[in-house]
């Protein structure tokens, strides 16, 4: 069948016409895909857009891969300040401050702290779950708390240290959601490897067998350390309760590991590195070192303690309690600031 050439000239310009409307169209939904990313959450049922976004504490940026050799630094201990394991520790018995008190109830925290005794052990919240920082940070990848007073919190912190107080920061250590968006290699990804996965809450996790990973932390711990405190605890030091995300190794052997690296780099002989875990079972380091466990009721202390594989547990168990009830005094024990005043008349009693 022949084709007349002028209708062979027409379906030439059409089709040239349709082609380039398809690669106008192929354009446009690449930078339609490109702008949606942003957007993009990942949780455990999937990827989904949340619009959102913008809404969130941090300015966010893309999940890029870093750039080569952009590695955290780690100081190693040696000579004088290496890690002293003679150096015994004592039972503690305070109070912790949560993000929350400081920033919905600051005036009621410092009235509270100023009715302490020298001495007192108490733990303030440092960097929490989202990775938001509540202090002035001068890591480069800080990401400061914008629902935080800061300058507040510094004049807690100082109080804290004038008043003779023993003082514990406490830090989110594996869960993670501003260094996971900005570190991807260093958290741990979704079943199909579409991106990182995210708890129920939104949060990322970090992967415990990552060097990036206990690098960041390492440096957290340095910069706490530097500032004053005698203790810190790095809280969420576990693996997340889910089988949706990506590890095959030994989880509990790798939690030792990576606390026994943090340990030979933050460690010294006035100065005590602490983990919040779910499993009392879990092997504590060597070195001057604390057990914390929370949402354990007052029936189930001596349970727990059983469990525990290390001695000395009336100082290095520490029991996280809502309530003044006594049964947690045979053990280190921080309390809710609010049931101070409960606590201390029964004291002066």
């Amino acid at each position: 069948m022949n084709i007349p050439y002028r209708h062979r000239r027409v379906l030439n310009s059409l089709g040239t016409v349709l082609l380039v409307l398809l690669l106008v169209l192929i354009v446009v939904w690449m930078c339609w895909v490109v702008w949606l990313q942003r957007y993009v959450v990942y949780t455990d049922d999937g990827a989904m857009l949340d619009f959102k976004q913008s809404a969130y504490e941090m300015s966010g940026k893309e999940a890029v891969e870093p750039k080569a050799q952009q590695n955290i630094s780690i100081f190693y201990n040696e000579g004088a300040d290496a890690i002293d394991t003679s150096n015994e520790m004592e039972q503690i018995n305070g109070y912790y401050i949560t993000s929350k008190m400081f920033q919905e109830d600051y005036d009621n925290v410092m009235l509270q702290i100023e009715r302490l005794k020298a001495g007192t052990a108490v733990m303030i919240d440092m960097k929490g779950d989202y990775g938001s920082f509540y202090y002035a940070s001068t890591l480069p990848e800080a990401v400061q708390s914008a629902s935080t007073n800061i300058p507040q919190v510094a004049k807690l912190i100082e109080r804290l240290h004038s008043k003779g107080f023993y003082t514990i920061a406490k830090i989110s250590a594996f869960r993670d959601y501003n260094f996971g968006l900005n570190n991807v290699p260093s958290g741990l990804y979704m079943l199909n490897r579409a991106g990182l996965w995210s708890d129920n809450g939104g949060y990322y996790w970090l992967d415990p067998s990552n060097p990036t990973t206990t690098s960041w932390i390492t440096s957290v711990v340095l910069e706490l350390k530097s500032m004053g405190f005698d203790e810190v605890l790095l809280d969420n030091f576990r693996f997340p309760s889910s089988d949706k995300y990506i590890f095959n190794g030994d989880k509990p052997a790798t939690l030792a590991s990576a606390a026994q690296t943090l340990m030979s780099t933050c460690g010294s002989n006035d100065f005590v590195l602490s983990f919040c875990v779910e499993d009392p079972m879990f092997s504590l380091p060597e070195g001057r070192c604390r057990m914390y466990l929370t949402g354990v009721g007052a029936g189930n202390i001596a349970q727990n303690a059983a469990l525990t594989m290390f001695e000395e547990k009336e100082t290095r168990l520490v029991f996280l309690s809502e309530t003044a009830d006594t049964r947690y005094d045979q053990y280190s024990v921080l309390r809710n600031l609010y049931v101070a005043e409960e606590v201390e008349a029964r004291k002066a009693g």
